[in-house]
């Protein structure tokens, strides 16, 4: 399985895990009311900005600051082409920026906080569910796993579109067959592992 998480002490590091799902999700709402207009512009960009920044304060350095980027580089070029063509300049800015927040975020939270720890928070907040049916733990599983695995995915769109270019493949629709089946392949990957761990 494949993990962002890297120790350290940090501020980042040294918050409850719940306080960062807490602002994740409250961040992912916020962003999703902000309309698509040309006063929305700057606003996600000082989003954008703002999150950037928060990898330097948290010790995470400029390195790991341009590997998050650099991982993003396709996502937000094939994505920002589409909706120009499809809607406006405007719309490309304000939702490419949009994206691009939340998964630096929830980048952030992925290598300040481990996987049990993100398990551990979500399985609390479930659990007066139990009497309804819901598996606490199944479900804090599946939610921390998809959290994980937003900055992995960034990663395979870098990787799938290296690839073309080597072989001289024009950008366009056909990478996604490719990151279908990396992505695939991956939660194949994170199938065998909890299977042996005994949690498949």
């Amino acid at each position: 399985m494949i993990s962002l998480y890297r120790p350290g002490s940090g501020f980042l590091h040294r918050a409850p895990a719940g306080v960062k799902l807490a602002l994740l999700a409250v961040i992912a709402l916020g962003l999703s009311f902000v309309p698509a207009t040309s006063g929305a512009v700057l606003p996600i960009a000082g989003v954008v900005l703002a999150v950037s920044v928060l990898f330097l304060l948290g010790g995470f350095g400029v390195r790991a600051l341009g590997e998050a980027w650099w991982r993003l580089r396709w996502l937000v070029l094939i994505l920002g082409i589409a909706l120009v063509v499809s809607v406006s300049v405007t719309a490309a800015a304000v939702n490419t920026g949009r994206i691009v927040a939340l998964l630096l975020l929830a980048e952030l939270v992925t290598r300040s906080t481990s996987t049990s720890a993100l398990m551990a928070v979500i399985r609390r907040l479930l659990l007066p569910l139990r009497p309804l049916g819901v598996n606490a733990d199944a479900v804090a599983l599946v939610l921390s796993l998809t959290i994980t695995m937003a900055p992995v995915v960034g990663s395979f769109v870098s990787a799938v579109r290296e690839a073309q270019e080597a072989r001289g493949v024009r950008l366009g629709p056909r990478m996604a067959v490719p990151l279908l089946v990396r992505t695939l392949r991956h939660a194949d990957a994170v199938g065998e592992a909890l299977a042996a761990r005994g949690l498949g």
